[in-house]
């Protein structure tokens, strides 16, 4: 009897437009895909976190169309980063009910990168809201997350869409999600949209140069003047819906058995 593939889905970085994720797995869920493994870079391994731990997509949905800026965002006076992180920590480890990585209802993977050997940093042990917390820690905007010779920060640095992380963890099949923003940024306005932008012009850059090893790839079309901000939900959500459904048949051919 042929073996069923094992599905890989890769959460991609992008901050706020990365709520786009939740739109992707409302779809595939809707058309029977579960996957076998996830990786999440930044703001997808938030996403890709809850969804491992037994949060549905439904349940995000309703979380976060909800959420105060105020429960994720602690304001610190640092020269590491703006935002201390200690909120939404707390709040991931509250959703993802404290577990570690190895009681997971899926396998799951964070990527991070090491600022003192510029390498990637694969997260897949210990508290899962510790390896979140290291993947979303934007340079700048975050503190970084010191432990022990390592210093940690946004895994989307190196790698926007970890689709080579999941085929590493076994996948036969990966989908991966690429909420970036590509088309043409306004004047910044302040110090956090120029850190920002000044890292989705990087991360296009790396892409392009990278050769990405995914069976089919979702690219929500989202645009956002403030990419941390915490507005527009719904709309960024059907954004994730809209794009699952133009490769449905894609789906549907690469889950047949």
């Amino acid at each position: 009897m042929k073996r069923k593939p094992k599905i890989g889905l890769a959460l991609g970085a992008g901050a706020s437009r990365g709520f786009a994720h939740i739109g992707v797995l409302e779809v595939l869920e809707d058309m029977g895909v579960y996957p076998d493994f996830i990786a999440g870079s930044s703001i997808g391994s938030i996403i890709g976190a809850l969804y491992a731990a037994g949060v549905s997509p439904k349940m995000m949905e309703g979380i976060a169309c909800n959420i105060d800026a105020k429960f994720c965002y602690d304001l610190g006076l640092s020269r590491r980063g703006f935002i201390q992180g200690k909120k939404i920590e707390d709040l991931i480890k509250l959703l993802t009910k404290d577990k570690d990585f190895k009681d997971l209802d899926i396998p799951l993977a964070v990527t991070a990168v090491d600022l003192i050997t510029s390498q990637r940093v694969i997260i897949n042990e210990g508290k899962v809201y510790k390896g979140v917390r290291a993947s979303i820690s934007i340079p700048g905007v975050f503190q970084p997350v010191y432990e022990g010779d390592r210093v940690l920060v946004d895994g989307g640095l190196l790698e926007r869409v970890p689709v080579n992380v999941v085929r590493e963890m076994g996948a036969d099949m990966v989908i991966g999600v690429d909420v970036a923003f590509r088309g043409k940024h306004r004047p910044p306005e302040n110090f956090l949209e120029t850190i920002i932008q000044s890292m989705e012009v990087m991360e296009l850059e790396i892409i392009q140069h990278t050769i990405l090893d995914e069976d089919i790839i979702i690219c929500p079309e989202v645009y956002l003047a403030n990419p941390i901000a915490l507005e527009g939900v719904e709309k960024i959500i059907e954004e994730g819906r809209k794009a699952a459904r133009k490769v449905m048949k894609q789906l549907q051919a690469l889950t047949a058995e």
